[in-house]
């Protein structure tokens, strides 16, 4: 080997990577911890943020936040601030050095006064109560105050649609029940913002079948292989409230989607910015809400914008979601004043939304609005036309309401109804994560149209029954098979609950319909047993693009099971109703119970649900001890 070979060996054999740290990345720092009421309780839905700066967190039903701070503001002097209604705001001061974790904030109640209430149902020593640092003084016991912002009573001009309680019926006389299915939640929400506001709510305000499906259950979904999109079960258990009776549960669940690959999205936003939505919980919230949607946004879908006030325009036309930017800045933009034209704003949207109609897209209008439509040409029932007319065509309506003291409760129900659509109440930030993120797509994609149940009594085991709720979606029997009859739909992943009480006939005769002996059907209904049937459940339903339904049906056997789990917790809320309502069918049902059941069957409650409804619960039961508020049940 030559030298200067060698040399060449050598020379490549000395020459070794050297490895090269790559430049250290620091993570931006991040604060965490809980937040609690002023008593240690966990404080849900308080906005913490740092002061002067956007953005911010929620915290949880836990009172656990937490966020991230711009790298810009290391080492410098902030403000972490707290924020919730009914609540004076809370501070923290301090450096930001890096991340800092436990950090705790105590929120005190705001101080309001409320002058001269009147009391009712008690023996009252004292009328004059105060609520906020100090107690509440009423019939001579004191109570703790609710921590929550005194509502203005003396302008309430909300509307609800007077509900006329579903009565027992004879098996014998009326063997049929036929109803449409219904997946709005707003009664729970508006109901939950009333007790959070001091206030007992009127009857017509609660709505038992949304107050039970309100809350998701953990339904069996069709199967993957299946063509239908939806499946119901049925089970019966002994009634809670009445133990010589029977429950009996339809539990229907709609297939579960896959959010990133629904169909493009064609959507119009409809935003009423009028004078009246200027208040802190209707148009600021509502911005809140709609920019949540805009991150949900993909590429291949589309929003425009609409608003109405004295008249209604177009401030973003049909936009691609790939360029949030300009969606966020025109939802942003948005102010609140004038007078409410709801019909044209309505009609304008639905044009907007013709106009980039998506065949075998999602086409929706979203309405967010108090529903305060007091000015413009368009009649009720002209808007209902338009929107029905729209329906066919293949474009749905969401209906969003928000704000107190002038929700129309009921037109707003009425809207979404004739639109194939669903309506929420919207009280609070989170309550916006969840209908438009946490159930984006049972919010906004319809997989199942018309959906309506019928059963059929066996009157040789049922004497009597009772449909709990959907008063306002009972159908002629006649109906059910019926495809030009609109009904109820549901959206991807949504649940719905059904009960009905049943009398058995072995129990004595149900004392609110007594009825003399029948002369001709005793001998004939007594061979008819079909093996301890107690009922027949029949659903039929249309796919999300179909006109013509199908049909599923199954048979209910008198075995009860043990009531516990999704069937134990609906039935508290059910029950609840039924007290709130105090529905003259309650039998032994009481807060207490309804607590009690509720409580053991909590399972797993990952977003705190269930837990907030049991503390919603307590809260009315401790107005109605100590009303802090006149009492506005019939």
């Amino acid at each position: 080997m030559t030298r200067s070979l060698v040399r060449s060996l050598l020379g490549v054999a000395l020459i070794v990577p050297v490895a090269v740290a790559p430049p250290r990345t620091v993570a931006p720092p991040r604060l965490s911890g809980t937040i609690v009421a002023a008593a240690g309780t966990p404080l849900a839905q308080a906005r913490i943020g740092i002061r002067g700066q956007p953005g911010g967190a929620i915290s949880d039903a836990a009172g656990a936040w937490a966020l991230t701070v711009p790298e810009a503001l290391r080492g410098k002097a902030v403000v972490l601030e707290a924020r919730a209604i009914g609540y004076q705001p809370s501070t923290i001061s301090l450096v930001i050095t890096g991340d800092s974790a436990g950090l705790r904030m105590v929120m005190q109640p705001a101080v309001v006064s409320l002058h001269e209430v009147v009391v009712t149902g008690q023996a009252a020593a004292s009328t004059r109560v105060r609520l906020g640092a100090s107690t509440a003084v009423v019939g001579g016991a004191a109570h703790a105050p609710a921590p929550v912002r005194a509502p203005d009573r003396t302008h309430n001009t909300e509307a609800y649609a007077s509900i006329a309680e579903n009565a027992f019926r004879s098996a014998s006389d009326v063997p049929l029940s036929t109803f449409g299915v219904d997946v709005d939640r707003a009664s729970y929400t508006n109901l939950r913002r009333m007790v959070r506001s001091g206030q007992l709510p009127p009857v017509d305000a609660v709505r038992l079948e949304e107050l039970v499906n309100y809350f998701p259950y953990a339904y069996d979904a069709p199967a993957a292989d299946s063509r239908d999109p939806v499946r119901f079960t049925a089970d019966v258990a002994v009634a809670p409230w009445a133990p010589q009776h029977r429950l009996v549960r339809v539990a229907v669940k709609a297939k579960e989607v896959d959010t990133r690959r629904i169909p493009p999205s064609n959507l119009v936003f409809l935003i009423d910015v009028s004078g009246s939505m200027q208040d802190p919980l209707k148009l600021p919230l509502l911005k809140q809400a709609y920019l949540m949607l805009v991150d949900q946004l993909r590429e291949q879908d589309r929003v425009a914008i609409v608003v109405y006030a004295g008249a209604a325009g177009l401030v973003l036309p049909s936009t691609p979601g790939s360029r949030k930017a300009e969606i966020r800045a025109a939802i942003e933009g948005l102010e609140a004043g004038g007078s409410t034209a709801g019909g044209a704003g309505i009609t304008l949207a639905y044009q907007v939304a013709r106009d980039h109609f998506i065949r075998g897209g999602n086409n929706r209008v979203i309405l967010a609005t108090d529903g305060d439509f007091n000015v413009g040409a368009s009649s009720d029932a002209e808007m209902e036309r338009l929107i029905e007319a729209r329906r066919a065509e293949g474009t749905f309506l969401t209906v969003l309401g928000f704000g107190m003291g002038n929700l129309k409760d009921s037109k707003l129900e009425t809207l979404a109804d004739k639109g194939n659509g669903n309506y929420a109440y919207i009280d609070s930030p989170l309550e916006a994560r969840k209908v438009l993120v946490q159930e984006m797509g049972a919010t906004l994609l319809t997989v199942a149209k018309d959906v309506k149940l019928q059963v059929e009594f066996n009157p040789a085991t049922v004497a009597s029954w009772r449909l709990l709720g959907y008063e306002n979606r009972l159908l002629n029997d006649e109906d059910f098979r019926d495809d030009a009859k609109d009904a109820g739909d549901m959206g991807a992943g949504h649940t719905v609950t059904a009960f009905y009480e049943i009398v058995p006939r072995s129990a004595a005769i149900d004392p609110s319909r007594p009825v003399d002996p029948l002369r001709y059907q005793g001998d004939r209904l007594t061979s008819i047993h079909h093996g301890g049937e107690l009922l027949q459940v029949k659903m039929r339903f249309k796919d999300r693009d179909g006109s013509t339904s199908r049909e599923l049906r199954t048979v209910v056997l008198d075995q009860p099971v043990s009531l516990r789990g999704d069937f134990a917790f609906a039935s508290a809320v059910a029950e609840f109703a039924m007290v709130v309502r105090d529905s003259k069918h309650r039998g032994s049902a009481s807060l207490e119970a309804v607590l009690e059941r509720a409580e053991s069957a909590r399972g797993d409650d990952p977003h705190g649900y269930r837990r907030e409804f049991i503390e919603m619960a307590r809260a009315w039961g401790a107005l109605t001890r100590g009303v802090a508020a006149p009492d506005v049940r019939r």
